[in-house]
């Protein structure tokens, strides 16, 4: 039996998802502050807690705006455990070793969250402002 599919999700579940991935994005920005000596990777991090807070609060603005709340969903939640063993994983590397990791998985996760955003959220999304939205933040 085929479990759920992203494709799957009603708005208010790809609201949760994305609003989820950012906080996700944040909290490995905040380890990196804490973890990291290298001024670059230390600025990339606060680049990553102010954009990241600023989506997120412009999300929760429009949904308040529309009186609807995000709903949590299996991707949201799989996102969350997956983000929970990176951190433990992450946790025991320093210096340069961790600083690679984190710009690895910043790489990484970037281009996982885009590519599910344009290929599966956009095209499924049904209610026209949470995809202009998403697609041009106010």
């Amino acid at each position: 039996m085929k479990g759920p599919s992203p494709a799957d999700l009603n708005d208010l579940e790809i609201a949760h998802v994305a609003y989820t991935a950012d906080l996700i994005d944040i909290r490995y920005a905040h380890m990196a502050l804490a973890k990291s000596k290298d001024p670059k990777v230390r600025e990339f991090a606060q680049t990553m807690i102010r954009d990241h807070s600023a989506v997120n609060d412009q999300a929760l603005a429009l949904l308040k705006k529309l009186n609807a709340n995000a709903q949590d969903n299996f991707l949201s939640k799989q996102l969350s455990a997956q983000a929970d063993q990176l951190v433990d994983e992450m946790s025991s590397l320093s210096g340069k070793a961790f600083d690679q990791r984190y710009a690895d998985n910043e790489l990484g996760y970037h281009q996982a969250v885009i590519a599910l955003v344009g290929d599966t959220f956009i095209p499924n999304i049904e209610n026209l402002i949470i995809e202009l939205s998403i697609v041009y933040p106010p």
